[in-house]
């Protein structure tokens, strides 16, 4: 179920992604591309093919939402505003076997480990001069049985 206005708890708050083509929302998913001469998957979406050089046969492709934690840092120093300790990770996605960037939340930092399984979620993080509601994404650590 979409968020609602505070003011107006009719009216829905209109979201997007922060950057168009880069997530999707229902579902949400990462936004990637998938090369159709050698199927090597890249986010986010390139224009070529880092694999094979190729430029044409490059499709859209929505990316799998779970992966694990390949590496990370906690961050303990950031700009005034950015609440501090957070965790900073490289994320694979073992499926489309793609690596990327992002922060990890649902654990404190002292219990995030290597390998540790991760999802994907979507999360408000400022509003657009439109008054829409700007969406970025980050990884959320799989707790209890589904952590098998």
């Amino acid at each position: 179920m979409p968020p609602t206005n505070t003011s107006d708890a009719s009216a829905p708050v209109r979201t997007r992604p922060f950057r168009e083509g880069l997530v999707s929302l229902e579902p949400p998913r990462l936004l990637g591309s998938r090369c159709g001469a050698c199927a090597t998957a890249t986010f986010p979406p390139r224009e070529f093919c880092p694999a094979c050089r190729a430029v044409e046969g490059l499709e859209k492709t929505e990316l799998d939402r779970r992966g694990r934690i390949h590496s990370f840092t906690v961050v303990r120093q950031a700009p005034p505003g950015v609440a501090v300790p957070y965790v900073l990770a490289w994320v694979d996605l073992p499926a489309d076997q793609v690596r990327l960037m992002s922060t990890v939340v649902g654990a404190e930092p002292e219990a995030v480990e290597l390998g540790l399984p991760v999802e994907l979620e979507l999360t408000p993080f400022a509003t657009g001069e439109d008054g829409a509601e700007l969406l970025g994404f980050r990884f959320r650590v799989i707790d209890g049985e589904e952590n098998a």
